[in-house]
């Protein structure tokens, strides 16, 4: 799951939406850090309200992923989607196709859930917005076994991209992709890759439901 399908449930709660982005946010800025359930859960009764909600939302996070990644839907749409990769990519074989494949799944759910009802991703962003970054990154290094100092630096420029807005055009997102290729060490994807998207869409779309199961999914 992304960042939206992870916080679209808890959005009158800002440092737990906040919460359920920490584990991405360090995955982007920070991988040395590693912060486990385990380590969440010693603060989700925390006294420091900031802590407790911020480590409830982590716990949800690996709740919903554990959830998510299990469901024959995300496994067959996984293999579905690195199909459809690897032939826009001419057949290339290694990793990059399966690690687009399983990224596009969750992008696009992202993309399906706002289409259903965008003013939920406003409200997402306002509570982005309404949170202390620094006591955000305060709270992570109490739970931490090894402290990060770029979190709060990530939290403030995720919300000046805003960068799920772009999940719905063609491409602003080859642009968020092709920073992701960057980030993990793989080659950028060309303009030809484009035309994979909307199928990729629909198929997504086909399957949000099932994507879901075990969760809310009335968003309207």
């Amino acid at each position: 799951m992304n960042y939206f399908a992870h916080a679209v449930w808890f959005l009158d709660n800002p440092y737990f939406v906040a919460g359920t982005g920490v584990p991405d946010w360090l995955t982007v800025v920070d991988r040395k850090v590693r912060v486990r359930s385990r380590h969440a859960a010693e603060r989700a009764s925390d006294p420091d309200p900031v802590t407790a909600a911020v480590a409830g939302g982590m716990l949800q996070h690996f709740r919903d992923d554990a959830r998510f990644h299990e469901t024959r839907a995300f496994a067959e749409l996984n293999l579905d989607l690195t199909v459809l990769v690897r032939d826009a990519l001419a057949g290339e074989q290694g990793f990059r196709p399966s690690f687009l494949g399983h990224l596009l799944v969750e992008v696009l759910l992202d993309a399906s859930l706002v289409a259903q009802n965008p003013y939920l991703l406003e409200e997402y962003y306002r509570a982005i917005d309404s949170v202390d970054s620094a006591k955000v990154e305060e709270a992570v290094n109490r739970m931490a076994p090894r402290p990060t100092e770029r979190l709060a630096w990530m939290i403030d420029r995720f919300r000046e991209e805003r960068i799920l807005w772009d999940y719905f055009d063609e491409p602003r997102l080859m642009l968020r992709l092709n920073q992701v290729m960057r980030r993990v060490g793989f080659g950028q994807l060309t303009d030809g890759f484009r035309a994979v998207l909307p199928e990729a869409r629909r198929r997504v779309e086909e399957r949000k439901t099932e994507l879901l199961e075990g969760i809310p999914v009335d968003v309207t």
